[in-house]
């Protein structure tokens, strides 16, 4: 917390900055935008040494709530693994894009992605609910018969990253009456979403059959489902999960 509200402080253009870690916004003096981060994605993997990561969601303005994903300025992660890397996506701007740390200390720009194809890969989270979640159960068995391979870490900022450096895939993270929703949509699923649909992915959010970024944020602890992949591993998400996709359907799908 303490390494990226200090930026914030001095940069003098963040007037509230929000922790996951304390999702309570703290005013830290300047003007302009509003920026909700989750500083260390993936703790509960940090300790087998997986990759972890920091989701950064920056919106103008001087609030957090009464928002969408859609207004955001700009979102970003650091991703912490064998290779440390910056990404990317601005609102209006092509493209999600991928910088890589030098030895020197500087960023250099590596990848620049646009499209997300088809293909077979997924990652499947919160699997406890498919006991009592049978479109779940029936889509994650799909994708055994079909014979996806399995990229799961257990850690959103790498299983959601690996969407963009293949340029294919799907992460899910569903709900069931016993399991309830765990991500944020303020500090994850909102910034993720921007990064995943510049990338040229879509996404599936809070039941309801619409992006992540569409889905209005009241409070900083407000969570949902979510999944995130290719058009058509999103389409086939609300199928299985919902009997019918029809914001998938002709040109209306079209970005």
């Amino acid at each position: 917390d303490k390494l990226l509200l200090a930026p914030c402080r001095y940069s003098h253009v963040v007037k509230l900055a929000c922790s996951e870690e304390v999702p309570e916004p703290v005013d830290v003096g300047g003007s302009g935008f509003s920026v909700a981060f989750d500083p260390l994605d993936g703790s509960s993997v940090i300790d087998c040494n997986f990759a972890v990561g920091t989701i950064i969601g920056i919106w103008p303005g001087d609030k957090l709530d009464g928002i969408t994903g859609r207004d955001q300025a700009a979102a970003c992660m650091g991703v912490l693994g064998p290779r440390t890397v910056f990404v990317l996506a601005i609102k209006g701007y092509p493209g999600t894009h991928e910088f890589l740390l030098q030895d020197d200390g500087k960023f250099i720009h590596v990848k620049e992605t646009t499209e997300i194809g088809e293909g077979k890969m997924y990652a499947p989270g919160n699997l406890r609910a498919t006991s009592d979640n049978p479109q779940y159960e029936k889509l994650l068995n799909y994708y055994v018969q079909e014979k996806y391979t399995l990229r799961y870490t257990g850690g959103m900022v790498p299983d959601v990253f690996q969407i963009l450096v293949k340029e294919k895939g799907v992460f899910t993270n569903v709900t069931s009456p016993s399991t309830k929703a765990k991500l944020r949509i303020l500090f994850e699923v909102a910034p993720l979403g921007l990064m995943v649909e510049n990338a040229g992915g879509y996404s599936s959010a809070d039941g309801k059959q619409i992006s992540a970024l569409d889905v209005p944020i009241n409070n900083c602890d407000q969570r949902t489902q979510i999944c995130f992949g290719s058009y058509g591993e999103v389409k086939r998400f609300e199928e299985f999960m919902f009997g019918s996709a029809p914001r998938f359907q002709g040109a209306a799908a079209a970005k």
